[in-house]
C-alpha cells in the first residue's frame, strides 16, 4: 500500500498489480492488520466520502481478493487472536470494545468505556477459557478496575474482577505468565503482580527502593525485568529481576539512562540481544555520562565494551581502557521499516551491529558503525556514519544503506559478517530511501527498497535479489563453529557452554530456510557466580567464599513469617541465594536451602495507621467523621488497640483491624485535636497519630489597608475575617504583579513598596474547605500630605468598628470637604482608624500633570482651605435621631481633645441614648445591605448615589439649612459601600445584614 494506491505482489517484488477496491470510488485506507497465525487474511480499514460508516476489507488470500463490510463504529486499533485466526478484538474511536469470531462480518458489542492499548486476549496455556479477554474499564463513578468476560456472554452481569479495588488508569498489563497492575490510595502507589492467574500481590522490590514510576522491561523465561524510576532520579531507572513468580525483586543494574519520547512514552536504553538468551546491552549514566555495559547472564554480572584495536582503515585506535571503551546508542527506529541504532536478530545469534563511539563516554552526535559476530567479545568498526541495517538468509547477507536526508542510488552489503563489503548500484535514479522490506523471518535473499524520487513523486519500489549471487546451497563443509564466552574468557555461561556454526568467509552458499545456528551444548557444574542473593542484595558472591555476605541489605527479613502468618499455624521459609532464573548448571557447588517449616510466632503490631474516610482531615463542628484504623503487619487477634479522639473521647477496642468496622464522632467544638490509637499485645506496640482540625466555614472577608502611601514607606495590610478564627487559618498575601504568594498564620503583614504607581494587593484566607478572598489597589506616591482628624465624641457610642462602617464614614467626610473647598473628590481620601476613640487621616494628593485652562489650586492653598472650612466647623453629619457629628483637625501631641457641638442637638442625643438604654436596645447604625449566598463587594466610585441629605423631608423641596452637614440614613443604598472588592469562596456563606444590634 503505497500512497493512494493498493499494490499487491506475489513473486518478491519483481511484478505489482494495483487492486481497486471500490470501482470509481476514492477509498482511503486508514490501517491494515494480518492475521499473525495465517498470513492469508487481512483486514484493511478504510473510510470513503460516500460512506457514512466505516468499512472493513477483508481478504482470505493473502490480499488477491478482497470484501467490502460496513461496520457500525469508528475503528481505533485491531488486535487478532493469538491462536484462532477468525477471531478479533476492535477497539472503537468512542472508548467502546467490539468482537467478531468469523473475521470481521458480525460484531458484537463488549463492554463500553475501555481504556486504550489495555485490552488483551487470553494467553494460551495460561488462561483456562482461550475466549477470555482482560480490559481495563471505567466504572460508573469515575475510577477504572481490572474486569474480564468471555466473549460469548459478556454483560456487565457477567463481568468479572480478579481484583476487588480500583486500579490506576493505563497501568493494566497482561503480559506471559504475568498480569500487572498499579492503584494508588492515600497518596501512595503499590504495584501489584498476579502470577499465572493466582491472587494479586504486593511487587516486593528491596528495601530502600522508593518507586515513583515502574516499567515492564521483559517478562521472558519466567523472570520478570522491570525498570523502576525511584524518587531521586530524573532521567535514568533502575533495573530489577524477580523470581519466577514476580513477587520479589533483586537489583540488576542502577542508573541506566531513559527519555520521553512522543504521547509521553518512556524509552529506556536496555536492548536484549536477540539469538543468545542472557545477553542485554545498557546504558548507564553515571554524573553526567553515559557508558555501555554488557552482559552474558541476565544482568548478574556486567562488563564495558572492549574497543576495536584498528579502526575500518587498519589504523590505530589508540582506545584502550580503563580510559577509553567502546559506546553505542540504543535507540528504537520511529519508522518500523528501518532498524534501530542497534540491530539483532534470533535468526543470526552473535551478529550485532551498531552505531556509536569510542572515548570514556556515549557523545550523541557520533554513529559510527561498529560490528560483531562473537556476541560483543570482539568489535570491528564497518563504517563512519549510521546506515540502516537488514540482514537476509540468517545473515549471511548484511544489507546497509546511509542513514541520510538526502537521495541514494548505492547500498553496501557483506557476505562475511562485515569483514568485507561490496557496493551495489540498486537504482539509475536516485532515491529517497524510505524503508527496506524482507521476507519475515530474513530466510530469503530478496529485498525491496521503497522510496521517493521528490516529495511530489509517487512512491518507488526496487527489488534487490542477492540470489544469483549464490550458485548454491550449503553443505556442512560449508560451516565453522565458534563458542560463546564473556568478555573474561568464561565459556559456563547460564549453567552451560553453547557453540554455534557460522558460515565460512569463502563459501559463497545458501544457508536456507532450514539452517539451525545452534551447534551444541553442554551443561556446566555449579559455582558461585551462578548464583545471586536472595531478593535484595547488596552485591552477589564472586566467589565460594563469600557465601556469608549475602544478607547485607535485606528489605525484610529472610527468616520472618509472611503477613498473614496467624499464630498456631506454620510456614515455610527459604534462606541465602538463588539460581539466577534460566541458569542450567548441576551438581558442584549448592548455596540453595531447602524450605523449611517453621511455626507461626505472636508478632507484634507494625505498621498501624489512621486515617478519615474520604482522606479529609478538616471537617465541621458536629459534621459526622468515619476514622479507619488499618495494621499491615503482626497479630491481630490477641491485639488491643486504645483510642483517643482528643476531646475527651477515650476507648479500648479488640478485632479493630480485623472487622474493618470505622468509628463515628462528631466534634462540636472548633479546634485541632490529636488523634491516637496504641496497638499492644505481648509481643510489642505500635502507634499511630492523626491531627484533625475542625472549624466553621469562614463567612466575610475584608482586607483593610492605608490606601495610599509613600515610596519605603512601612504599611500593614490587615484582613479582618468573619468569624475569627486563630491558629487555624492561613493567608496567602499577593503583592503587585508576584505569583508566589506570601504565606502567613497572622492576619496581618507589614510590607514596602520601592517604586510610584498603583500597587494591588490580594489576600486569601483558607481555613478547611473554606476560602475567601478580598483585593484592594494602593497607591503609591512621592508626594502627598496628611491632615488628621478627629470627631465628636458622640460618635464612638455609634462606632462598630467594622471595615464597611469606617469606609463609608470616610467617604462621608471626602464628599463634605471636597464641596466645601472645591478641590476634586480623586484628590482626597479620608481613611478612618480602626478602634476608639474614632479618629481618622485625611490625605491631600498631588493632581495628574496636564493641561489646564485656569490656574489651578496650588498645594498649600488647597490644605490652607481644608484647615479653614475644619477650624471653623463647617464639616459636620447628622446620625439617626439628631445627632450632629463634627470634623475637626486633630491635634497629634493631644489626641484626647475632641471637638464640641451645638447644645440643643447634643442634649437630644444624650437624651435619646438614655432612653434606648432605658428599653434596653439601641441602634448604633444600620445599613440595609442584603448580600447573596456569593457575596461580592463592587467596586463604585463617582456612579455612587449621593449619601448626604438634608434633615428636612424631601418632599419638601427645601435645601439643609446648615451648610457642609450630612445625614447618614439608616436606607443607605447598597452600591454606597465604598471602594473595596472582595469574593467569598466559600459555598458556605450566607445572608448578612450589617449593623444591626439589639
Amino acid at each position: 500500500m503505497l500512497g493512494s494506491e493498493l499494490l499487491w505482489s506475489s513473486d518478491f517484488g519483481t511484478t505489482y498489480t494495483k487492486l481497486t477496491l471500490q470501482p470509481g470510488v476514492t477509498t482511503v485506507i486508514d490501517n491494515f492488520y494480518i492475521c499473525p497465525t495465517n498470513k492469508r487474511k487481512i483486514i484493511l480499514v478504510s473510510s470513503s466520502l460516500s460512506d457514512r460508516d466505516q468499512s472493513l476489507f477483508l481478504s482470505t488470500d493473502e490480499g488477491a481478493t478482497f470484501q467490502k463490510q460496513l461496520i457500525p463504529f469508528s475503528v481505533e486499533t485491531l488486535i487478532f487472536h493469538p491462536k484462532e485466526e477468525d477471531k478479533v478484538l476492535a477497539y472503537s474511536k468512542e472508548s467502546r470494545l467490539y468482537v467478531t469470531s468469523d473475521l470481521g462480518k458480525k460484531w458484537t458489542l463488549l463492554q463500553e468505556r475501555v481504556t486504550k492499548d489495555h485490552v488483551f486476549w487470553a494467553v494460551s496455556g495460561v488462561d483456562a477459557n482461550p475466549d477470555l479477554v482482560h480490559m481495563e474499564a471505567q466504572d460508573l463513578g469515575g475510577g477504572f478496575r481490572y474486569v474480564t468476560c468471555h466473549i460469548h456472554n459478556c454483560s456487565d452481569k457477567t463481568l468479572a474482577a480478579p481484583f476487588a479495588g480500583p486500579v490506576d488508569r493505563s497501568s493494566l498489563t497482561v503480559q506471559d505468565d504475568y498480569i500487572f497492575f498499579k492503584a494508588t490510595s492515600t497518596n501512595r502507589t503499590k504495584y501489584y503482580v498476579s502470577y499465572r492467574r493466582s491472587e494479586f500481590v504486593l511487587m516486593k522490590l528491596p528495601k530502600y527502593a522508593l518507586p515513583k514510576d515502574l516499567q515492564i522491561v521483559s517478562t521472558d523465561e519466567n523472570q520478570v525485568l522491570v525498570a523502576v524510576q525511584e524518587w531521586h532520579q530524573t532521567d535514568t531507572y533502575t533495573l530489577y529481576q524477580s523470581d519466577p513468580r514476580g513477587e520479589r525483586y533483586s537489583l540488576v543494574l542502577e542508573a541506566v539512562r531513559s527519555s520521553r519520547q512522543a504521547g509521553e512514552s518512556v524509552v529506556i536504553d536496555i536492548l536484549e540481544v536477540r539469538g543468545v538468551k542472557g545477553v542485554f546491552l545498557a546504558n548507564q549514566k553515571v554524573d553526567g555520562k553515559v557508558v555501555t555495559l554488557i552482559t552474558y547472564n541476565k544482568g548478574r554480572d556486567w562488563d564495558r565494551l572492549r574497543p576495536p584495536s584498528t579502526d575500518m582503515n587498519g589504523k590505530p585506535t589508540n582506545c584502550k581502557p580503563p580510559d577509553c571503551h567502546l559506546h553505542l546508542h540504543l535507540r528504537w527506529a520511529d519508522n518500523p521499516y528501518v532498524s534501530g541504532t542497534v540491530h539483532t536478530k534470533d535468526t543470526a545469534p552473535g551478529l550485532i551491529m551498531g552505531a556509536g563511539n569510542l572515548g570514556s563516554q556515549l557523545v550523541e552526535y557520533k554513529e559510527e558503525m561498529y560490528i560483531t559476530s562473537d556476541c560483543g567479545h570482539s568489535w570491528r568498526q564497518v563504517f563512519e556514519e549510521e546506515h540502516h541495517i537488514l540482514y537476509l538468509d540468517h545473515g549471511g547477507v548484511i544489507v546497509a544503506i546511509k542513514d541520510t536526508s538526502i537521495p541514494l542510488k548505492i547500498l553496501k552489503f557483506s557476505v562475511d559478517e562485515g569483514l568485507t563489503w561490496s557496493t551495489h548500484n540498486f537504482t539509475s535514479t536516485s532515491v529517497f530511501v524510505d524503508g527496506l522490506l524482507s521476507e519475515p523471518g530474513d530466510e530469503t535473499l530478496v529485498m525491496t527498497v521503497f522510496g521517493h524520487i521528490s516529495f511530489r513523486s509517487d512512491w518507488e519500489l526496487v527489488k534487490v535479489d542477492f540470489r544469483p549471487s549464490f550458485s548454491r546451497p550449503c553443505s556442512e563443509e560449508d560451516y565453522s563453529s565458534w563458542d560463546l564466552a564473556n568478555l573474561q574468557g568464561d565459556r559456563c555461561i547460564m549453567g552451560q557452554q553453547r557453540s554455534f556454526r557460522k558460515r565460512k568467509p569463502s563459501s559463497w552458499c545458501i544457508k536456507g530456510r532450514a539452517f539451525t545456528s545452534a551447534l551444541a551444548s553442554r551443561v556446566c557444574a555449579c559455582r558461585a557466580s551462578d548464583f545471586l542473593c536472595d531478593y535484595g542484595f547488596e552485591r552477589s558472591p564472586s566467589s565460594d567464599s563469600e557465601a556469608n555476605k549475602c544478607f547485607a541489605n535485606f528489605w525484610f527479613n529472610p527468616l520472618a513469617p509472611p503477613d498473614d502468618c496467624v499464630l498456631g499455624q506454620t510456614y515455610t521459609s527459604s534462606l541465602g541465594y538463588r539460581k539466577v532464573v534460566s541458569n542450567t548448571c548441576e551438581g558442584g557447588v549448592d548455596l540453595q536451602q531447602s524450605p523449611t517449616p517453621l511455626q507461626c510466632p505472636l508478632t507484634p503490631p507494625r505498621g498501624l495507621q489512621v486515617r478519615v474516610r474520604g482522606q479529609a482531615v478538616a471537617v465541621r463542628p458536629g459534621e459526622d467523621v468515619l476514622f479507619e484504623v488499618r495494621q499491615e503487619q503482626g497479630d491481630v487477634l490477641t491485639t488491643k488497640y486504645q483510642v483517643d479522639l482528643g476531646d475527651g473521647f477515650k476507648a479500648m477496642y479488640v478485632n479493630l483491624t480485623l472487622t474493618g468496622e470505622p468509628i463515628r464522632h462528631r466534634y462540636e467544638s472548633p479546634g485541632i485535636y490529636r488523634v491516637s490509637v496504641r496497638a499492644e499485645n505481648t509481643a510489642g506496640h505500635d502507634e499511630a497519630v492523626l491531627f484533625v482540625q475542625v472549624n466553621s466555614p469562614l463567612q466575610a472577608l475584608y482586607l483593610e489597608v492605608v490606601p495610599v502611601v509613600g515610596i519605603n514607606q512601612e504599611v500593614n495590610l490587615t484582613a479582618v475575617l468573619l468569624p475569627p478564627n486563630p491558629n487555624l487559618t492561613v493567608f496567602y498575601w499577593w503583592i503587585g504583579h508576584s505569583l508566589q504568594p506570601l504565606l502567613s498564620l497572622d492576619n496581618s503583614v507589614a510590607t514596602r513598596f520601592a517604586d510610584t504607581g498603583d500597587v494591588r494587593v490580594t489576600v486569601q484566607a483558607a481555613c478547611g474547605n473554606s476560602v475567601l478572598q478580598d483585593s484592594t489597589v494602593v497607591r503609591v506616591l512621592d508626594q502627598f500630605q496628611v491632615v488628621p482628624l478627629q470627631f465628636s465624641r458622640a460618635l464612638d457610642a455609634h462606632n462598630p468598628n467594622t471595615p464597611e462602617w469606617r469606609e463609608d464614614v470616610g467617604l462621608v467626610v471626602t464628599r463634605l470637604l471636597s464641596k466645601e473647598t472645591g478641590v476634586p473628590e480623586e484628590l482626597l481620601v479620608t481613611v478612618v482608624r480602626p478602634g476608639l476613640p474614632t479618629l481618622a487621616d485625611l490625605y491631600v494628593l498631588l493632581p495628574s500633570p496636564r493641561p489646564m485652562r485656569k490656574r489651578s489650586i496650588t498645594s498649600d492653598k488647597r490644605l490652607m482651605a481644608i484647615r479653614q472650612v475644619l477650624n471653623a466647623q463647617k464639616i459636620s453629619f447628622l446620625l439617626r435621631g439628631g445627632v450632629r457629628v463634627l470634623v475637626a483637625v486633630r491635634d497629634v501631641d493631644t489626641d484626647s481633645q475632641r471637638p464640641g457641638g451645638g447644645g440643643g442637638y447634643w442634649a437630644v442625643a444624650v437624651l435619646f441614648v438614655i432612653g434606648l438604654f432605658a428599653v434596653g436596645a439601641f441602634i448604633l447604625y444600620k445599613f440595609k445591605r442584603k448580600r447573596p449566598g456569593r457575596t461580592v463587594y463592587a467596586q463604585m466610585h463617582n456612579e455612587k448615589e449621593q449619601e448626604m441629605t438634608s434633615p428636612v423631608s424631601h418632599s419638601q423641596g427645601a435645601q439643609s439649612p446648615i451648610q457642609g452637614e450630612g445625614f447618614i440614613d439608616g436606607d443607605l443604598d447598597s452600591q454606597t459601600l465604598g471602594n473595596h472588592s472582595g469574593v467569598v469562596l466559600s459555598i458556605n456563606s450566607r445572608e448578612m445584614h450589617s449593623y444591626l444590634v439589639s
